[in-house]
């Protein structure tokens, strides 16, 4: 009895792998357009998978980057020549190039990551996001760079004035 209960389980294990296989390389999954709608667990699991990698991976403390505005400008400048194309200016709309991508890049002046720990978002900039059109940027921009950015990205919605202009005048 134990053996037919265990030939059974192999057979399922065997059979699922099967019709997953014959699913996979017939295209009945839509993977490879950027504009079909994710599987029903696909969007629960990336972002469960993307929050356990942060939690663990992270940096933590605080930005060693002091807050001032010469640092918020810099940081500015750095979101101007490398981010802007995805994620958007001040007002807050999505350029053609984001309307093509999937997921959708967020626009950052809408959806901010003010009320994420910095540490998130330098990894996020250092490592991209997988299975997203967000790239590694650890070969492009330095450390001071990348905390500059992670500065600006925590304090976009309650900027100073000077930064506050500079970030008004960034255009795509």
């Amino acid at each position: 009895m134990f053996k037919g209960f265990v030939l059974g389980i192999i057979l399922t294990i065997i059979v699922i792998g099967a019709v997953g296989y014959v699913v996979i390389v017939n295209g009945t999954i839509p993977a490879g357009a950027a504009n079909s709608q994710p599987l029903p667990l696909e969007q629960w699991a990336a972002r469960t998978s993307l929050q356990a990698t942060l939690d663990h991976e992270a940096p933590k403390g605080p930005n060693p980057v002091q807050l001032t505005d010469a640092n918020l400008i810099a940081g500015i400048g750095v979101y101007s020549r490398h981010c802007v194309f995805c994620h958007g200016t001040a007002d807050g709309e999505p350029s053609p190039l984001a309307k093509g991508l999937y997921p959708p890049p967020p626009q950052l002046a809408k959806t901010g990551v003010e009320d994420e720990p910095e540490g998130w978002t330098v990894w996020k900039i250092q490592n991209g996001i997988r299975w997203s059109g967000m790239p590694s940027w650890e070969h492009v921009l330095n450390e001071q760079q990348v905390w500059q950015l992670a500065l600006f990205l925590k304090h976009m919605d309650k900027l100073p004035p000077a930064p506050q202009q500079a970030w008004q005048q960034v255009k795509r």
